[in-house]
């Protein structure tokens, strides 16, 4: 008997997945941490997806996101890859840099500091 057939999920090993790079998690982590100063965040969750990665942002833990940052590398040369979805699921902003989808939650946060 060969160890090949103790495998527990036979199958393609490794199927990939999409996430963040560090350079992208130090941008959206940057704003993170200006909105908690604020305090108009509390919690995030990171999911890393086969077809996209999801950067979700919530008010209290037990709420759903706020807002979730979406990458989706397939959409990179038609819509561009980055996206900022609202609370209702409505795409506030999409792009292919990643700064300038962002800037739709900074305005949020100049207000908030206001």
């Amino acid at each position: 008997m060969s160890f090949q057939s103790l495998t527990p999920f036979p199958g393609p090993q490794g199927a990939p997945q999409v996430a963040f790079h560090r350079n992208e998690l130090s941008v959206i982590l940057s704003l993170y941490g200006r909105m908690v100063a604020a305090g108009e965040w509390r919690d995030y969750g990171i999911s890393c997806l086969r077809d996209m990665a999801v950067f979700s942002v919530f008010r209290r833990t037990a709420e759903t996101p706020l807002y979730r940052i979406e990458k989706h590398p397939k959409l990179r040369l038609r819509q561009g890859e980055y996206a900022v979805i609202g609370p209702e699921g409505q795409v506030l902003k999409r792009g292919s840099d990643l700064r300038v989808v962002l800037r739709v939650l900074e305005r949020k946060l100049i207000r908030a500091v206001k």
